[in-house]
């Protein structure tokens, strides 16, 4: 009997190993992987350049502390500062250690502003797990048991402008996701995010989008912030960061980024020497092999077959960060679509989200959707 929490329900599959799109299990058996560990292995499994980056950079350092110059994490902050038109940037560990730093800067800026230290967030958004995060968590199953939650958190349906303009009068920012990811894969009304942004500006209020999971190529675009044509104060970055190494990151501006002085905030491993040169490696692999043009070309035609099955009502999402509706409730298909040799997850009842490697080709997604399909008829033919 394993000596681990409880804390996860965890299937009855474990892998040995993996290549591009696919794992093998311990058994041998072949699936193609449209979950990539939620997001995160962006490059596809043991990609060559990561194998070679990290296998030199472990014979040569692992970690060193944050008290000295590390030139692994300055070359990844040139990059990202370079990729994403924001100016300075912290490392951590996680997405969740990320919107960690977002909320601690708001309520720097909002001291120093002399305005509420509270922050617009949404209903059914997440945050991460940690108990500031949490409470920044608009679903209250992921909060139950955990009160008294951090106050300083208002909650606007998502989309919902006049709501969220109401809410802002009172904070001293928002906090949004572009898409929301664990709600059901929900993009934002472009509409909504631009006013928003305005309003924010125009109020000397900040705009900070968490792009854990919508950042590093996964919407065809270095960040979702791109594909809308809006210009954040910060974002939250992790998952495809690392495409597996624990990394996450926050992206700022000169201004914004000023009030963390020394003393303010911290991390013991976040961008140590392998970190940072795993996040090297994946912006310059994404950057070297179009991998974000692939992602938008492949997230197009996998809407496009997506749209095409039986069984599904609906499909949402940008890029290669997609979701089905489906009639069939989304776990029993999940289920049996990891029987037939396909990894995805439920995200809702009936929401099934698919977030494959960036490097997913087109005879990929057509064996997926296959999988899909037959896996919609064997849960539907099961429930009659």
């Amino acid at each position: 009997m394993s000596k681990l929490f409880a804390n996860y329900a965890r299937l009855d599959v474990a892998f040995e190993y993996g290549i591009g799109c696919h794992l093998y299990d311990t058994h041998g058996k072949k699936y193609l992987d449209f979950l990539s560990g939620i997001a995160v292995t962006s490059l596809g499994h043991s990609h060559p350049k990561m194998v070679e980056a990290l296998k030199e950079q472990v014979s040569q350092l692992l970690h060193v502390s944050n008290l000295y110059k590390i030139p692994q994490q300055e070359k990844a902050a040139e990059k990202l500062v370079e990729l994403s038109g924001l100016e300075r940037v912290f490392f951590c560990n996680s997405g969740a250690e990320a919107n960690e730093c977002l909320i601690k800067m708001a309520r720097k800026y909002a001291h120093s502003k002399g305005l509420p230290p509270s922050l617009v967030v949404t209903h059914n958004g997440f945050h991460g797990r940690t108990l500031a995060t949490v409470s920044a968590t608009g679903t209250p199953k992921y909060q139950d048991g955990f009160q008294p939650l951090v106050a300083g958190f208002q909650f606007v349906e998502y989309n919902n402008l006049q709501e969220t303009l109401a809410a802002l009068e009172n904070c001293c920012g928002v906090l949004l996701e572009p898409v929301q990811g664990e709600g059901g894969v929900i993009p934002a009304d472009p509409a909504y995010l631009k006013a928003v942004e305005k309003a924010c500006i125009e109020q000397g209020k900040l705009f900070l989008l968490d792009e854990v999971q919508t950042g590093i190529g996964r919407t065809g675009h270095w960040l979702a912030a791109h594909h809308y044509e809006v210009s954040p104060h910060a974002v939250s970055l992790a998952k495809g960061l690392g495409s597996g190494i624990p990394v996450g990151a926050v992206l700022a501006t000169e201004e914004l980024s000023s009030l963390m002085g020394p003393g303010t905030h911290g991390t013991t491993f976040g961008g140590n020497p392998l970190a940072a040169r795993a996040v090297s490696t994946v912006l310059e692999t994404i950057e070297n092999e179009g991998l974000r043009e692939n992602a938008a070309e492949q997230g197009e035609y996998f809407r496009s077959k997506l749209l095409q099955l039986e069984g599904v009502q609906e499909v949402r999402g940008v890029g290669l960060m997609l979701a089905a509706v489906t009639l069939q409730p989304a776990k029993e298909v999940a289920q049996a679509c990891l029987e037939g040799g396909l990894l995805i997850n439920a995200v809702r009842d009936n929401v099934l989200r698919f977030v494959p490697p960036l490097v997913v080709s087109r005879q990929e997604i057509d064996q997926a959707v296959s999988i899909l399909s037959v896996a919609l008829e064997q849960v539907c033919v099961s429930a009659e």
